[in-house]
């Protein structure tokens, strides 16, 4: 007798969320009710829908909940871009190229450091 198989897929998809060090919570996912689940970067995911879920502190407004959750992504782009640039310099040899390069870099480096000041105020 075979299983349903979506229902196997999403079994599957948080057992190994599970493997990969993520948390299993007490909390139920507001959209399909599934577990939800504690990633290593602390933040909370459905493995059913494979959305991240917003958790909204008692108190909290949801526009803050959501402007953080944007803060995070975007500093992980910016990290992410900045890897990439630091990698391209590495290998540049032009030096014209390489000013190009560390204008870029300068540019990120100082959008990182607002995005951080902004979170702390």
């Amino acid at each position: 007798m075979s299983r349903n198989q979506p229902e196997d897929i999403h079994i599957k998809r948080m057992a190994d969320m599970l493997r990969q060090g993520s948390t299993l919570t007490d909390l139920a996912c507001p959209a399909c009710h599934s577990p939800l689940f504690r990633l290593k970067n602390g933040d909370v995911w459905c493995g059913k829908c494979e959305k991240k879920v917003v958790i909204i502190k008692e108190g909290q407004d949801a526009s803050q909940a959501q402007g953080s959750s944007a803060l995070n992504l975007l500093e992980t782009t910016l990290l992410v871009k900045i890897q990439e640039t630091q990698d391209r310099m590495q290998h540049e040899q032009d030096v014209d190229q390489l000013l190009k390069i560390n204008a870029t870099l300068s540019a990120l480096l100082d959008s990182l450091e607002k995005l951080r000041r902004t979170r702390k105020a």
